[in-house]
């Protein structure tokens, strides 16, 4: 492997700088945070500015119900979560709220509205919280997608949590082999 080389030495810094997506709507505001970030001191605007920047996995969902028990006893502030909202069905009744967000699902921007809230975009939120006062910034869980239950130790081996990339579950898929002669061999 070679050395990441820039004029003048190498290159530590390997966080984006940009956005990799061409979302003309995203560049904007990625112009309207660095603006934010120049002109105010605000730690807010510069971890908004980042996770503007972040690939689709690193801006995960989430959903109606999370978003409702993370603002529990927090009234009259604003939700901020760079990603989508999602709608949940196995929540009945939705809090009134005020959330931003990139993206809302459909059911879920209906449901917010109907319960008395708000969805704002960055654009609205700059206007009224320019440093994120009276916001509360959330995070979705990265950790949820299907994928990553087939990270870890191999499938099999002592102690693994792991699950196999197994085209399905049954008696004839990966069952035992070694210990009966229809799987291999039979030790």
């Amino acid at each position: 492997m070679a050395i990441d080389l820039i004029a003048g030495g190498r290159n530590k810094k390997k966080s984006r700088t940009a956005p990799k997506s061409d979302n003309v709507y995203l560049k904007l505001l990625v112009k309207l945070y660095k603006f934010l970030v120049r002109r105010t001191d605000s730690k807010f605007n510069k971890v908004v500015l980042k996770r503007l920047f972040m690939s689709k996995t690193n801006k995960p969902p989430m959903s109606l119900s999370k978003l409702a028990k993370f603002m529990e006893g927090k009234d009259g502030k604003i939700a901020v979560l760079v990603g989508t909202i999602t709608d949940d069905v196995r929540l009945y009744d939705v809090p009134k709220l005020r959330v931003c967000a990139l993206r809302f699902t459909q059911t879920a921007r209906a449901r917010i509205i109907k319960a008395g809230g708000e969805c704002l975009t960055f654009d609205q939120l700059a206007l009224i919280a320019p440093t994120g006062a009276g916001t509360v910034l959330l995070r979705g869980p990265k950790l949820a997608r299907e994928a990553v239950k087939h990270f870890g130790r191999a499938t099999g081996v002592p102690h693994s949590n792991t699950k196999p990339y197994v085209r399905s579950k049954g008696r004839k898929f990966e069952k035992a082999r070694g210990r009966r002669a229809s799987r291999g061999y039979k030790a």
